[in-house]
């Protein structure tokens, strides 16, 4: 059995109650609440210092070096006045491998397939994105809630397309083109076996030999002329990016010795803006008709009117040059006219010939592939075929005829006979003189220490 006892009352606070007036008793109750609401509610002071610290930028360096930041915004975006714009766009670059589709890089870099096809919609600019090629690299800047603000494609070290989010929601495209510094440089060789040995050995790429060789294509025949003692002089320029180099500009002045004789070139651009390479005279160093029509390759028949055939073995005229090059070479031809045959023979394999003006015709035989179609027009150094054994051939080569008025005349000297293309103006020779005599004259001071130097080596 439970004893229900009842507290006894605290005398001290019944005394107090009872002399306490009731409007002091409220004024009491309001003062505690009032406490209360200090203690628990914070201030907007407080409030204030609890919200955490703007994150520190990290700014996106732009191609000029100078620090930017791209913070536009798409317009649904709900973003605290107190933090709008000071978001840091993160980052992230994807190199395109063998394969890989804008949906595959996408996946990669964790953007939503939506963005992609906003970005695709946004203009005819952007379907190149859709011809990515390997090597080629991507660059997602997204900003923190992972929304691509911009997609930056680098299609090599000096060229890169933007693709930037603007006010509107839409893409803005930009073409970004980097200049490298460009240097002059200075070569100098002497021949004792090849033209492409001794051009690697004073440090020139292939492409600048075979830019060389067909800056005096007209003059000489590199497969035919080249002797042993032949030299030439180079200058070119380099091009650097950031210092280090990445590649080589167009020859600027260039002489060539061969059998005794110099050539010399320089290259002008001309007040329309097309260059082309010229004598330090003003002639064009650019005939009607180059000497051969691959580049410098090994003559295994020569122009014959009394040639033991190596197939019927009885003499038979060769009427042209056959030149022995690998399967697939690339066959040029060798002036600027109209396809007047572009077919196949059991005897020649597959052919092409080509009318220049009038008087003359120019025949290639024995193609692996044909490039060029009947009735086509053609210009000097186009690509018409490639080598090959097709026909009455014993191996992989080029048979080139040359014919003048109907005639067949020996490819390898006709040429020489020939006029050469437009020279420089007189009216414009005075141009022409101030922007190539000092490429001749620094052409010239480099020369001067390497053939002394040369001599010093072969006394």
């Amino acid at each position: 059995m439970q004893n229900h006892r009842k507290p006894i009352p605290n005398p001290r606070i019944g005394a107090l109650s009872k002399h306490f007036p009731r409007v002091h008793a409220l004024t009491a109750g309001v003062a505690v609440f009032v406490l209360v609401l200090a203690v628990f509610i914070p201030t907007p002071e407080v409030e204030a210092r609890r919200m955490p610290l703007p994150v520190k930028l990290s700014p996106v360096t732009g191609e000029t070096g100078e620090a930017h930041l791209d913070t536009t915004l798409a317009p649904h975006q709900a973003v605290p006045l107190a933090s709008a714009g000071t978001e840091a766009l993160q980052s992230l670059s994807l190199k395109i491998r063998n394969g890989d589709t804008l949906t595959d890089l996408f996946k990669r870099a964790k953007v939503h397939a939506s963005e992609m096809y906003h970005l695709l919609g946004s203009g005819r600019e952007a379907k190149q994105l859709a011809r990515l090629a390997p090597g080629e690299e991507l660059t997602f800047l997204l900003n923190p809630e992972g929304q691509l603000q911009r997609l930056e494609l680098h299609k090599d070290r000096l060229s890169q397309v933007r693709f930037t989010r603007t006010t509107g929601n839409t893409f803005k495209h930009t073409l970004v083109q980097r200049e490298p510094d460009s240097h002059p440089a200075y070569r100098h060789g002497e021949i004792s076996s090849s033209l492409f040995v001794a051009g690697s050995e004073a440090g020139l790429s292939d492409s600048l030999i075979m830019e060389m060789a067909d800056v005096f294509s007209s003059d000489i025949d590199f497969a035919l002329d080249i002797r042993k003692g032949d030299s030439f002089s180079i200058m070119f320029e380099e091009k650097f990016f950031d210092g280090e180099k990445i590649g080589n500009g167009p020859i600027l002045a260039v002489s060539f010795t061969n059998q005794g004789r110099t050539y010399s070139a320089v290259r002008y651009v001309d007040n329309k803006g097309d260059a082309n390479y010229f004598t330090p005279e003003g002639k064009s160093m650019r005939k009607a008709f180059i000497r051969t029509p691959l580049d410098i390759v090994r003559i295994s028949s020569h122009f014959n009117p009394r040639r033991l055939h190596p197939v019927f073995k009885s003499r038979r005229p060769h009427n042209g040059t056959d030149y022995a090059a690998p399967r697939g070479t690339p066959v040029y031809a060798t002036g600027d006219g109209r396809v007047i045959a572009s077919s196949y023979s059991k005897a020649n394999g597959n052919y092409i010939f080509i009318q220049h003006g009038e008087r003359y015709v120019t025949r290639y035989l024995h193609l692996t592939k044909r490039k060029v179609k009947k009735g086509q027009r053609v210009q000097q150094r186009q690509v018409i075929g490639t080598v090959g054994s097709t026909g009455y051939a014993t191996g992989p080569h080029l048979h080139y005829e040359f014919l003048v008025d109907g005639r067949h005349r020996n490819p390898a000297t006709i040429v020489r006979k020939l006029p050469k293309a437009k020279s420089v103006p007189t009216s414009e020779m005075t141009r022409f003189k101030n922007q190539t005599q000092p490429l001749l004259a620094k052409l010239a001071s480099y020369q001067g220490p390497a053939l002394a130097k040369l001599d010093e080596n072969n006394p």
